[in-house]
This record gives structure tokens, C-alpha cells and sequence, in this order.
């Protein structure tokens, strides 16, 4: 091989591996929650689900941006005018406007309702009320100050909380 084809080639392993480096960097961007104006922007004031508008809770929302505008929201409404049989399973709404897995489990891009089962775990359903996805909570018993809702980042991605239960979001 001649000498400038070596350094062609060496040149051009260089820049793959640099541009590799750039594009991982880039599509592992961390997720970082919401807050402030920009929380109040995107949090709708009510949410439908089956058949009937609840207002948000404001002070029990929050949202997370996974990437370049790729948002979660989620958010505990007022669910004293349903009946109690949905107050049982729903507890609010969780929003994504791209792909997410929860726990692992994807997630596509939709409006839902949630809750939090006593046995310790998380349903998610359609607006319609019917269930679409149900996982496995975890509970944190060193949580200090347990809320009826909050998200915190973490090394693994969003940690999804009501009380001392949570769930992980994560890009798809």
C-alpha cells in the first residue's frame, strides 16, 4: 500500500469514528423536566376521557422534554364529577407527542388516562377507558417527600412518580 493511501485511510477511519461520536452524543441527548412558563404552556387546563372533561390539577402536573420538541405531560385531574368506579383506575392524563417506552414497554405517540393500582402498578388507557399498557411500579421508600405527582431525571431517564410509586419514561 503507498503512502498516501494509508493516510486516506487513515483519515477517513478518523472521521467515521469522530462523526459516530457526534451523532451518538446528539441522539443521547438527557432529558430534563419541565418548569416555569414553559410547563404552564404546555399543560392543558382539562383532559377528556371517557365521555366526560376534568380540570387539571396545575399544581399536581409536570412534563419532561425527551429531545429536540419531544415532550411528556402528565398531570392529576379533578375526578370528583365521575363515577366511582373510574376514580378506581384514573387518576389523570399522560401525554406524548412522539413514541416512549414505560418501564420498557413502548408507548406510542397518544393522549391517555393512568393510574396507580394499590397492587403496584401503572395502567394506561386510551380515552376511551380501555387498557392499553400496564406495568410495574416501583416504590422508593427513601423518598423524602413523597407528591401526588412529580418527575425527576435520572441516569436511566424520567422517574415517573405519584406518592412513593414510579415508573421510568424513556425515548423510543
Amino acid at each position: 500500500m503507498k503512502p498516501w493511501q494509508k493516510i486516506f485511510l487513515m483519515t477517513a477511519t478518523l472521521l467515521i469514528i469522530t462523526a459516530s461520536l457526534a451523532l451518538a452524543s446528539v441522539s443521547q441527548e438527557r432529558a430534563t423536566v419541565v418548569a416555569g412558563a414553559e410547563l404552564t404552556r404546555l399543560v392543558p387546563s382539562s383532559f377528556y376521557f371517557k365521555g366526560q372533561s376534568a380540570p387539571t390539577q396545575m399544581r399536581n402536573a409536570s412534563a419532561a422534554r425527551l429531545g429536540n420538541e419531544r415532550y411528556v405531560i402528565v398531570g392529576l385531574v379533578d375526578t370528583s364529577g365521575y363515577s366511582a368506579e373510574v376514580r378506581a383506575y384514573y387518576e389523570g392524563f399522560f401525554i406524548t407527542d412522539s413514541p416512549v417506552k414505560i418501564n420498557g414497554e413502548s408507548l406510542p405517540t397518544g393522549a391517555y388516562g393512568f393510574g396507580f393500582s394499590n397492587d403496584g402498578k401503572m395502567n394506561v388507557m386510551d380515552i376511551a377507558g380501555n387498557k392499553i399498557l400496564t406495568v410495574s411500579a416501583t416504590n422508593d421508600k427513601e423518598l423524602r417527600r413523597p407528591r401526588p405527582l412529580l418527575m425527576t431525571a435520572t441516569e436511566q431517564g424520567i422517574r415517573f412518580y405519584t406518592r412513593r410509586d414510579y415508573v421510568v419514561i424513556t425515548a423510543n
